[in-house]
Order: C-alpha cells, then structure tokens, then sequence
C-alpha cells in the first residue's frame, strides 16, 4: 500500500511514542470496565496532565506548554482511534473548550482555571445543546438574567460531553431575549454551584465511556466574574472557534478511517473462504482498493486543513467541508467494515463493531452533515 501522506516531523512522532506508551498503560487495560461504568476515571485525566497530554496551546504562565501547533492535537486523536479508546474526552477539552478560556478570559479567569484545566485536576465542558434546540443555536431558551453583580441562570441542556465528570462548564445563555444572535453569551457554571444539578449520564448507542449528560439550572448564581468576554458577544465567540472544532472532528475521522481499513486488511489477508483469503476475491480487493484511495485523499485533504489551521487560514467553509466529507465518508468505512467482516464484524468483540457504533455520532455532533452543507451552500453565493 502507498505510505501514507505525513505532515510530522521527528518531534511530533517523538511525542507519538510518548502518546502510545501512555494508552497501552494507562488506558488499555481499563478501558472495557470504564465501557461498563459510563465514564472513565478521574485518576486517567491527572495522569494525562502529568504526562503533558492536555491543553498544547496554554501559556506557559498558567501552566502550560505553549505549543500551538494542532499537529500534537492531531497525534492524541489518532492514537486514542488506534486503540478504540473513546470514552477519553481529551480532544473535546484540549481542541474545543479550553481555547475559549485561553482566548476570551481575563487574566484573573485564566490564573483561576487554566492550571487546573492542564493538569487534568479540572475537566471542562461546554454546553449548547438544549431539549428542543441543537443545530439552532439561536434557538437557545437558557437564560442568564442580570442580577447588579451576577447573573442568574435557568434552563437545562442535554448531549453535553464530559457533563457528568466536567467541573467548569461553559453554558452558552440567553442575557437578552430580544436581541437575538447578539443576546447570547458564554457563562462558566462550576461544579457545586448552588441549583446546578447534572441529570442521567445518558445511554447512547456507541462512545458508551464518554460520559454524556443532562445538565439542569434552577435559578443558579454566577458571578459577573464568570462571564466569558463581552455580554452578548457569545454567538460571534462560537462562530469563531466552530472552525478548529470541526477540523479536531475530521482528525479523530480520518484516524478512524484508517484504523478501520487497517482492520479491513488484516482481516482480509487472514479470514478464509472457499479455500484462499477473502482478500483474494476480486470484490473485496476492488472494495479495500476504493478503500485505500479514499482513506488516501481525506488524509491529504485533513492533513492540509491542519496545516492551514496552524496558519490561521481555516474558513468556515473549508472547516464545514472537512467535516462533512470525512465523517461521512467514516460512516461509510465502518459499515463496509462491518459487511467485510460477515457475522464477526456484528460481534462486539471484534473492534469493527466498536468501531461501526462510535462512528455514527460523527455526522451530528459540531453540527450535523446537513449544516455543514447548508454553511458551504451558502459560501458559494447560492
């Protein structure tokens, strides 16, 4: 098979090998029984942090490496797709949540959460989906009402990522209903805040470690001192930072993408039928040839799209197309996967079918393939 297009260099697979040597040690082994529980340990996230797993781009002066450069973000997404290890909600606090403390917070607020946030003692979340509004965001009804010197929140959110484990949550809420778009900002709620109460960890079809939440806000008060820039820039501040969210999805696609063709060809080389490999028949080995070209042309398009993102010339659009091409085209894998595998790929034991499960959530969650569509639609002037 073709050697695979690269963009690293001799530190970034250095740090891979660290990465690696962290999993197969600290995660392996455990992650089955954090299947069963619906969360992983607290214990794994200070490991991480320890390790230096978390948080690239912090500051030094709060603790972290300063390292912008979202190849390293890239390299944890692959190797937590390698070993199947998707109850680790590291790429959603480290590529999504973190950069809008890093980039919107006061010096006071960072000194207070970053430290923690790097070294895995503070697990974050950000919550934006409500019960009757997920893609639409202006179609939020959590309000955070002005109190003089805090605000107060009612409303409840759901799908929240990390919600059950998380301590500083970002609540994206509604301080001016009549101003639309411009009434929406970004308030972070911490754990044991009087009225914050989390709801099920919900049951979902695949990622079953990752422990995805309820979360409910009964007249909880937070101080101005938590609000997350500017009041009523919160919609703006999402749109902004929505681009690096969606190209960190086609990174954990594309790693997918290729753990299942890897899968797919091992497979094919060893299971039997009719006295030669599977991969001798001339179906499977067409199917496995489309396969390697497209798994080909998403790494070179995904690769390019990080290279762009270290450069600050990621658009909405070409984020949207990343996303949108690479998660279907990950839906598409791991039910090729499966039907490659016969009766084996629909046995939970077989990372195939792990892999067909935690795949379908790719084309929802960070906008769903439709959005995205409708977002480059719109790029196009039509």
């Amino acid at each position: 098979m073709p050697e695979r297009p690269s963009i690293y260099e001799q530190e970034h697979e250095d740090f891979r090998a660290t990465v690696r040597s962290f999993l197969e040690r600290e995660v392996v082994p455990h992650h089955d029984q954090w299947e069963k529980d619906g969360q992983v340990s607290r214990e794994v996230w200070l490991k991480a942090g320890e390790a230096g797993l978390l948080c690239f781009d912090v500051e030094e002066e709060y603790g972290g490496p300063e390292i912008k450069d979202f190849r390293y973000n890239m390299i944890v997404a692959e190797e937590i797709s390698r070993v199947g290890a998707s109850g680790l909600g590291f790429p959603v606090h480290t590529d999504i949540i973190v950069p809008y403390i890093s980039q919107l917070g006061t010096d006071e607020q960072k000194r207070r959460w970053l430290p923690g946030l790097v070294s895995g003692e503070l697990i974050s979340s950000i919550a934006m989906t409500e019960p009757g509004a997920g893609s639409d965001l202006q179609g939020i009804k959590t309000t955070a009402v002005d109190k003089g010197d805090h605000y107060v929140i009612n409303g409840s959110k759901t799908f929240i990522s990390n919600g059950i484990m998380s301590d500083v949550v970002i609540v994206v809420a509604r301080t001016n209903p009549d101003a639309g778009h411009q009434g929406i900002s970004l308030l972070v709620v911490e754990r044991g805040m009087e009225g914050f109460e989390r709801g099920r960890n919900l049951d979902k079809m695949g990622l079953k470690a990752q422990d995805t939440a309820e979360l409910f806000f009964d007249n909880v008060v937070v101080p101005k001192e938590n609000l997350l820039g500017e009041e009523g820039s919160g919609f703006i501040s999402l749109m902004v930072n929505l681009p690096q969210e969606r190209v960190s999805i086609a990174a954990i696609a594309i790693a997918a993408i290729e753990h299942i063709l890897d899968l797919c060809l091992e497979y094919a080389a060893q299971r039997e039928a009719f006295g030669k490999p599977i991969g001798k028949f001339q179906h499977n080995r067409f199917l496995l040839a489309e396969m390697a070209t497209e798994a080909h042309i998403a790494r070179l398009f995904v690769n390019d799209c990080v290279m762009k993102l270290n450069e600050g010339k990621v658009d909405t659009a070409l984020a949207s197309m990343a996303k949108y091409w690479t998660t279907e085209l990950q839906k598409k894998f791991a039910d090729q996967g499966v039907q490659l595998h016969g009766g084996y790929g629909y046995m939970n034991e077989y990372p195939i079918s792990k892999a067909y499960v935690d795949s379908r959530i790719q084309t929802i969650y960070g906008g769903t393939t439709e959005i995205q569509k409708e977002i480059i639609g719109r790029s196009l002037g039509i």
